[in-house]
C-alpha cells in the first residue's frame, strides 16, 4: 500500500503532524548511509538510477539520498557531481521525499563555513531537490545548528532537527531530552535520535522515546546501525514508546554497519498496530535489484563491515569502519586496525567524550591511527586535532585532557564563542577566487567546501569534455586554434585474466641501488615498490607507458637534520613560511593532506628557510625533501 501523502503534489507541501494513529513510516538508506556504510560511499549514480522508479513506488516516508559523505566521495573518488546525481534522483523519483544529511555549521565538509555559504548551500539544495533536512552538531552544540535550520525553513524544507546518541559518563537520556525541547523552540518539525554507532539497546530506546515522547509533540525519527546486531530490536521498542519513523535499508544493503533490513522490519511490524503497510512484494524486487548491484562494489567491503559487538566498547559508527579501513589500506597498514580500535576510545576521552560522527568522528579516528602509525601518541597531531582542542568545533560535551590539549595548543587559550562567528563572509571571496573555473553557484559551492578537491574534478571535467568534442571532430570554441597538449596517463584500467585492476601511479621517489620505489595504488590499496620500470608491474596490454606519465621525484632525498619531510604520501594544501623565514623546533611549516584530513609538517630543528622545494597542489612521498632548514 502506497504512501498517499508522498505524492508529487502534496510531497513539498506537507506539513508535519503528530500521527493520529499508530502506523510507523520508514525512511530508506540505501542511496546514502547503508553504501556509506558498507560500500564505502563509493555507489554511482548510475547504479541509483537503475532502482529509483521501484523506489519511487513504495510509499516511505523519505529516501535518503544525498548529504553525508557521498558529497566529498563524488568529487573525490568517482569524479562526479554531486549536484547533478541530486538532480538527477529528484528527476527519477518524483513522489517521494528526498532526505539529505547535513552537518550544521560543517554542511558536507570538515570544518565549519561562514554563514553566507551555509545558507547558500542550503538554499541551492532545497532549490536542486531536497526536501528533508536531517541537521545535526556533531558535539550537539546547539549554537551549530541554528544558521541551517533557519535556512532550511526558510528555504520551504522539512527541518529533522537532530540529536547524536552516545554513551559516556557525561550523557544522559534526561540531557537529551532537554535538547529536544532546545530543538523545538529552534523549529524543529521532527526530532531525530542518531544512533549512528549503534548503541542504543533495546531498554534505552524505550526508556529515552518514552521520556522524549511525554514532553515533545512532534514526530521522533529514529536512526540506528546495526553494528552491533542490536538496532532492529531497539527499533521495536522505540515504536512501542512512540517513535514514528525509524530508518532502514533494502536487505541486500542491510545490517552490520548498515541499518536493518526494511523488509525485516515490515514484516515484524505486519499485523500489530504500527504496521508499515508496505508491499514485501516490491521491495523484495528492490532488493535483488541491489544485490546486483552490490556485486560491483565488493572491492570496497571489508571484514571490519559485519555485526561486531565490540563497537558498544570502541562506539565506532558505521561509515567510520569502512572508510577507516580503506584509509588504512591505503597506507598498507590494514593489520593496524585492531590497535586503532583500541586508540579510539583513548583520544575520544582526550577530547572530552565527543559523539563520534563526522567530523569529529574523522577528526579522532584519524588522529587515532596517526598515534598508532607513528607509534607515539601526538606526535603527528592533524589541523583538525588542533581545531578542536581551541574550541574551533564547539563546546565539547566533557572536560578535556589538559596533557593533550597542550600538546596540541600549547599555551593558547581555546575560544568560547561560536565558532562561526569568527569567520568572514566567504562566498565573495570564493567566486571571486574561481572565477572561470565554475560553471554555476553549484560549483562555487564545491569549491568553497572542498578547493583543491573540486579544481581537479573541474579540471577532469573539463578535460572529458574536450575528448568528447575531439571524438565527434572538433574543438570547444574556447580552445579553437589551439592544440591541446598531450596529457600522459597517470591511471590505468587494467584486465588481467578477466580480472579488472585500477591502478593509479601515486609518485615515485629516488634510486636505490638501480631501482625506484614508486608509490602505487592498485584498487585502492597503496603500495610501495621498487622495481626498475613501471612496466614490471604494468602489462604493455594495458595501453602504452610512457615515461613521462610517472610522477618521478626531483626533490633530493632527505638526510640533513634540516630537511623537512612527510610522515604519510599526501598532497600539500599550504605553505606556511618561505625562504628566509625563522623557524623555531616543532613549528609548522606546510599541511599535507592524507586520509581525508589536513596533517601539519613540522620543522625538525631551528633555524632559517634556505629552500622550499614545493608548491600547493604537489603530491609529496615519506623519502622526500620538501624544505631545507638550516641552523643560523
Amino acid at each position: 500500500m502506497a504512501d498517499k501523502t508522498a505524492t508529487a503534489a502534496s510531497r513539498a507541501d506537507f506539513k508535519i503532524k503528530p500521527r493520529t494513529d499508530k502506523r510507523t513510516w520508514l525512511t530508506d538508506t540505501v542511496l546514502r548511509d547503508s553504501h556509506q556504510s558498507l560500500l564505502a560511499t563509493r555507489m554511482r549514480t548510475a547504479d541509483m538510477i537503475e532502482a529509483a522508479s521501484m523506489l519511487d513506488r513504495v510509499g516511505y516516508w523519505s529516501l535518503e539520498a544525498w548529504g553525508g559523505a557521498t558529497f566529498d566521495s563524488c568529487l573525490r573518488f568517482l569524479k562526479e557531481d554531486p549536484w547533478e546525481r541530486l538532480k538527477l534522483l529528484r528527476k527519477a523519483i518524483p513522489n517521494t521525499r528526498l532526505q539529505m544529511l547535513l552537518r550544521g555549521q560543517n554542511l558536507v565538509g570538515y570544518r565549519h563555513y561562514s554563514d553566507d555559504v551555509v545558507k547558500k548551500f542550503v538554499e541551492r539544495a532545497a532549490r536542486n531537490g531536497i526536501d528533508v533536512f536531517r541537521i545535526f552538531d556533531a558535539l550537539n552544540d546547539l549554537r551549530n545548528i541554528e544558521v541551517a535550520v533557519r535556512a532550511a525553513k526558510e528555504a520551504k524544507g522539512i527541518v529533522e532537527a537532530t540529536i547524536c546518541y552516545t554513551t559516556s559518563p557525561v550523557h544522559t537520556h534526561e540531557g537529551f531530552v532537554d535538547l529536544a525541547l532546545k530543538l523545538v523552540k529552534m523549529g524543529a518539525d521532527t526530532i531525530c535520535i542518531k544512533d549512528m554507532a549503534g548503541l542504543l539497546t533495546p531498554v534505552a530506546a524505550f526508556d529515552l522515546v518514552t521520556k522524549m515522547r511525554a514532553r515533545v509533540n512532534i514526530p521522533i525519527h529514529i536512526h540506528s546501525h546495526d553494528s552491533s546486531g542490536l538496532a532492529s530490536m531497539s527499533y521495536l521498542k522505540a515504536i512501542e514508546a512512540g517513535a514514528d519513523i525509524v530508518d532502514t535499508a533494502i536487505s541486500s544493503l542491510a545490517s552490520g554497519t548498515s541499518q536493518p533490513p526494511t523488509e525485516s522490519m515490515v514484516a515484524a511490524l505486519n499485523g500489530s498496530p504500527y504496521s508499515t503497510g508496505l508491499d514485501l512484494g516490491l521491495l523484495a524486487e528492490i532488493a535483488d535489484r541491489f544485490r546486483d548491484i552490490r556485486r560491483k562494489y565488493k572491492k570496497f567491503e571489508s571484514e571490519y563491515t559485519a555485526i561486531n559487538p565490540k563497537t558498544l566498547v570502541v562506539q565506532i559508527p558505521g561509515g567510520m569502519i569502512s572508510n577507516l579501513a580503506n584509509q588504512l589500506r591505503e597506507q598498507n597498514a590494514l593489520d593496524k586496525m585492531d590497535e586503532v580500535f583500541d586508540e579510539i576510545p583513548k583520544v575520544r576521552k582526550d577530547m572530552g567524550y565527543p559523539p563520534l560522527v563526522t567530523p569529529t568522528s574523522q577528526v579522532v579516528g584519524t588522529q587515532a591511527t596517526l598515534n598508532v602509525l607513528m607509534g607515539e601518541r601526538y606526535k603527528v597531531i592533524t589541523s583538525e586535532t588542533r581545531n578542536y582542542f581551541k574550541g574551533l568545533y564547539g563546546n565539547p560535551p566533557g572536560p578535556i585532557d589538559e596533557t593533550a590539549r597542550k600538546l596540541a595548543i600549547g599555551d593558547e587559550k581555546p575560544i568560547a564563542c561560536r565558532p562561526a562567528d569568527l569567520l568572514e563572509p566567504e562566498l565573495d571571496k570564493v567566486i571571486r577566487d574561481i572565477d572561470g573555473k565554475a560553471k554555476s553557484i553549484e560549483d562555487v559551492l564545491s569549491y568553497a567546501l572542498f578547493p583543491m578537491v573540486a579544481l581537479e574534478f573541474f579540471e577532469q571535467r573539463d578535460n572529458r569534455a574536450r575528448g568528447r568534442a575531439a571524438r565527434r571532430g572538433f574543438q570547444p570554441a574556447a580552445d579553437a586554434g589551439h592544440t591541446a597538449p598531450h596529457l600522459a596517463p597517470s591511471e590505468f584500467n587494467v584486465t588481467v585474466h578477466g580480472e579488472n585492476y585500477k591502478i593509479k601511479v601515486a609518485g615515485a621517489g629516488h634510486r636505490v641501488e638501480g631501482k625506484r620505489p614508486f608509490f602505487i595504488s592498485i584498487d585502492g590499496k597503496l603500495e610501495e615498490v621498487m622495481i626498475e620500470s613501471l612496466t614490471e608491474v604494468i602489462p604493455t596490454t594495458a595501453g602504452e607507458i610512457e615515461r613521462s606519465s610517472i610522477t618521478q621525484s626531483i626533490r633530493p632525498k632527505a638526510k640533513k637534520e634540516g630537511d623537512v619531510t612527510t610522515p604519510i604520501p599526501g598532497k600539500v594544501t599550504s605553505i606556511k613560511v618561505s625562504v628566509g623565514s625563522k623557524v623555531s623546533e616543532g613549528d609548522t611549516v606546510l599541511t599535507v593532506e592524507a586520509m581525508k584530513m589536513e596533517n601539519e609538517v613540522h620543522t625538525p630543528i631551528s633555524g632559517v628557510v634556505k629552500k622550499v622545494l614545493v608548491k600547493i597542489g604537489d603530491s609529496v612521498n615519506p623519502d622526500e625533501t620538501l624544505m631545507e632548514v638550516e641552523k643560523e
